[in-house]
This record gives C-alpha cells, sequence and structure tokens, in this order.
C-alpha cells in the first residue's frame, strides 16, 4: 500500500499536527491523511477517468474529512482556521 508507517509519520511531522508520536487519532491527524488519501485519488482520478469504484470511495473520503471539520469547527474554531490553513482546504 501507498501509505506506509513512513508516510504517516512525515506527513505528521510536516505540519506538526499530531501532540506526540503515538497521536493518530486526533481531529487533525486525521484530517491531514484524508487530505493525503483525497489527493493520491485526485491523480489517479486524472488518468483514469472511468475507473467509478475509485470515484465512489474519494466521495466518501471527502464527506468524512468534512465531517471531521465539522466537529472541529464546534469544539474549537482556532483549530479548525489553523488547519484549513495549513492544508489549504480552503480559500
Amino acid at each position: 500500500m501507498y501509505l506506509t508507517a513512513e508516510v504517516k509519520k512525515q506527513i505528521f511531522k510536516d505540519k506538526g499536527f499530531n501532540k506526540s508520536d503515538a497521536d493518530t487519532g486526533s481531529p487533525e491527524s486525521q484530517i491531514a491523511l484524508f487530505t493525503h488519501r483525497i489527493n493520491h485519488l485526485t491523480e489517479h482520478l486524472k488518468i483514469n477517468k472511468k475507473d467509478h469504484d475509485t470515484k465512489l470511495s474519494l466521495l466518501k473520503l471527502v464527506g468524512k474529512r468534512r465531517r471531521f471539520l465539522n466537529y472541529l469547527q464546534k469544539v474549537d474554531l482556532n483549530r479548525y482556521r489553523r488547519i484549513i490553513a495549513d492544508l489549504n482546504i480552503r480559500k
């Protein structure tokens, strides 16, 4: 699989989303992982336009990320604003 433990650690380290080395369950960490996977699937779909299974998976991931972002917006607005700025999810 393209998403190995080393890749995950690199994603967390680049943006500083995890609070400790073992923290993979925080909303920021999950959103960062979902964004990485969404970008990967988007590139795949640019090449393989008729891959409908991947398209469905992409839509599900976008929905999951949206739910995490909605949760984070309700709980802590500053963390929400930081993550959307760091990951360039919105303008």
